[in-house]
């Protein structure tokens, strides 16, 4: 099993599950030692979720929301994500980069070569091997149609910004991460989302086992 730092992150439109397989893998890692950091985007630091509620409720372009999330991503990283790693901490991050990809890329339209450009700005960090970008160990993508998250959700809670968008937005950003996982498929577990919520976390923790980091 990994000893150093493991980043992997959780991915999906909202009404695919994620939070329930979090809090699974959470104490799955606990049970045999391993120090967890639990985080989110947008958010983490006091900062990002102050850039977060502003990101999620207030009218704004996709240019101005995709710098506001790497802006809080940036902080995230330096005060949260790195130290974790480094201490040898598994992070689980509910959303990162591919995320931003999705939504403002996918969903709203906007320009995927300059989504690169700040994903390097922003992630770049310098190792013993020389520059990489910091990107989770492991993806996981909780894929469910649009029609069936929105079923989920209805009546639920308040929608914010991106909630309350039409089936056809979530259709662009679920194709957004579909053309993340085929950029990196290594790094990504597709889970189907549309399955009973055992079945689910078998998949999802199988995704793990695959990779020796849980026993």
């Amino acid at each position: 099993m990994k000893k150093g730092g493991l980043f992997i992150s959780f991915e999906g439109i909202d009404g695919a599950g994620k939070s329930t397989h979090i809090d699974g893998l959470t104490q799955a890692f606990r049970a045999q030692g391993r120090a967890v950091t639990l985080t989110r985007e947008p958010g983490g630091t006091p900062l990002a979720e102050k850039i977060r509620a502003m990101v999620l409720n207030d009218p704004m372009d996709a240019m101005t929301e995709a710098l506001l999330v790497f802006a809080a991503r940036r902080d995230h990283l330096q005060q949260v994500i790195e130290p974790a790693l480094m201490r040898g901490d598994v992070v689980l991050c509910d959303r990162f980069t591919d995320a931003t990809f999705a939504y403002q890329g996918g969903g709203r339209g906007f320009d995927l070569e300059t989504l690169l450009i700040m994903e390097r700005w922003v992630q770049t960090k310098r190792g013993l091997e020389g520059d990489f970008i910091r990107n989770p160990d492991l993806t996981v993508w909780f894929d469910l149609a649009p029609e069936i998250a929105a079923q989920r959700l209805a009546g639920a809670r308040i929608p914010d910004k991106f909630e309350a968008q039409p089936l056809e937005f979530f259709r662009r950003v679920s194709e957004g991460y579909r053309q993340r996982m085929n950029a990196s498929p290594g790094r990504f577990a597709r889970i189907d989302a549309d399955q009973a919520r055992e079945a689910v976390w078998l998949d999802v923790l199988k995704s793990v086992i695959a990779r020796s980091w849980l026993v």
